[in-house]
């Protein structure tokens, strides 16, 4: 294992290197909370929202793992070893959110969210690697409760953007206007929601910027430059090609027993993860609002013969514009749930430092995942909007744990030289249950659980219990003799 020595980072130089997480997380909080509203304001239903959520796991499966396979074995004296990826990356993000509500159609946003998904992935995991690379061992586990501030305070706004937003700029669809020639579809997209994505797009780059220009990367060592340029000069063309993919290869087999014991953590974590960013809003359409499966479908049919011209009757038009309108105020109430949540990671993100050193990194994450399900197990069954911000706080404390605890215990166990391609494959461990979760949750949610976005929500909080029950096998051996 190649050894570099890293001298300590002064609490500005780890804040400034961490900076650029704002800005991509300011796109996955609108990924979280608008993109999946978003889908349903152009016409899908429940049981199609989790297949169309399928580029998220599988750009992830495949971008995030060969970028830092291949960003492992490069540099450049001018622009670095990580840089590139993660800046290339924020540009094409923020490109993609400025065009996102401007979609004139499902399966038009629907692409952009794969292209989405592979800039921020393409972002993701050098930048994740970029950490490590600059820290000596002892400062893993403050850089990367660093990076969940970071991820807080850019969800945090993207969220509220949204709840704000719509209470500042909503405009009220005037009586029957629905089928008018002149008016705006109700399935369109609310005029308010483009102004957080246009400003997720400015934070996508300005942030990424900042880190890149204040943060030098670390130089290979002799050995490992040597390594890189015998690399570049005896492989060829399609050598090169396979070589990330059979480093991964390699790596998995030789992989540490923690992170063959988090990957069973992360299936449950993870799966339960995307049916709440799916199912959030759906679920508070019905337990807050009051909207049922069957005044979905009535508005879908109303919808349906809009758009063919049909007459409709003044009380169908009233009915469609109120479902319309308590629907936006769902997907607020979503805003300012997952802000709330967010705004308490980024508070409480560095404050679990020193607990995790006293109480072991490993129970912390154990009871930030039990909090996480008990949370998702008690949402349902609120029917006040501010009384549900209660349970965002036990979430907002197991979200802080989880973007940051288990890449600094990982960090710990991998060799420093395959640190980018270990980071990608940590990665691969989130994505693979989400791609489970969009393939199976359909079949789930509309033959195991009623169709009913509330039993979701109920099934998720069930398995953070799991995850948390399992997270207790977890050994990082290096926490002052504790496990």
């Amino acid at each position: 294992m190649i050894k570099i020595r890293k001298p300590e980072l002064s609490f500005w130089q780890i804040w400034n290197m961490n900076v650029g997480f704002f800005g991509i997380q300011f796109s996955f909080g609108l990924q979280q909370t608008a993109i999946n509203p978003i889908f349903s304001f152009l016409g899908a239903h429940h049981e199609e929202l989790p297949l169309l959520n399928l580029a998220g796991p599988v750009t992830g499966l495949l971008i995030q793992p060969l970028i830092g396979a291949i960003s492992d074995k490069t540099w450049s004296p001018r622009w670095g070893r990580r840089k590139p990826f993660f800046l290339i990356g924020a540009i094409a993000a923020s490109l993609c959110l400025f065009a996102f509500p401007f979609s004139p159609s499902l399966w038009f946003a629907v692409g952009l969210l794969w292209i989405l998904d592979a800039a921020n992935n393409t972002a993701m995991e050098p930048y994740r690697a970029f950490i490590g690379d600059k820290l000596p061992d002892n400062q893993l586990t403050y850089g990367f409760q660093m990076q969940s501030l970071f991820v807080g305070a850019g969800i945090t706004l993207a969220n509220f953007s949204l709840f704000l937003f719509q209470d500042w700029f909503s405009v009220p669809i005037e009586s029957g206007s629905l089928c008018g020639t002149d008016a705006e579809m109700v399935t369109a997209i609310p005029k308010w929601v483009y102004y957080s994505f246009f400003l997720g797009a400015i934070a996508s780059v300005t942030t990424i910027l900042w880190s890149v220009w204040k943060t030098p990367e670390i130089p290979p060592s002799d050995e490992e430059l040597a390594i890189i340029q015998e690399r570049k000069s005896q492989k060829s063309g399609v050598k090169k090609l396979f070589e990330p993919i059979i480093e991964i290869l390699h790596a998995v087999g030789d992989m540490p027993k923690l992170m063959w014991n988090l990957s069973a953590v992360y299936l449950f974590q993870w799966y339960a993860l995307f049916v709440y960013w799916q199912f959030i809003t759906p679920m508070l359409r019905t337990s807050l609002f009051g909207i049922s499966n069957d005044d979905t479908e009535k508005f879908d049919t109303i919808m349906e013969a809009c758009k063919t011209g049909a007459e409709i009757s003044p009380g169908d038009v009233s009915f469609a514009e109120n479902i319309q309108l308590l629907s936006e105020q769902a997907l607020a109430q979503t805003g300012l749930m997952n802000g709330t949540y967010n705004m308490v990671t980024m508070l409480v993100a560095l404050i679990l430092v020193p607990i995790a050193r006293k109480y072991t990194s490993k129970l912390v994450y154990v009871f930030s995942l039990i909090l996480t399900g008990i949370a998702m197990l008690s949402m349902p069954f609120i029917k006040d909007q501010y009384v549900l911000l209660v349970p965002m706080i036990l979430f907002g404390i197991g979200w802080a744990a989880m973007m940051g605890i288990p890449y600094a215990m990982v960090s710990k166990v991998i060799p420093e030289e395959r640190r980018g391609v270990y980071m990608g494959i940590v990665n691969m461990m989130i994505v693979i249950p989400m791609l489970i979760q969009t393939i199976s949750f359909g079949f789930i949610i509309k033959y195991g659980l009623n169709n009913n976005a509330i039993n979701a929500i109920i099934f998720a909080g069930v398995f953070f219990i799991i995850a948390g029950v399992l997270a207790t096998r977890l050994k990082v051996a290096s926490e002052k003799g504790k496990v």
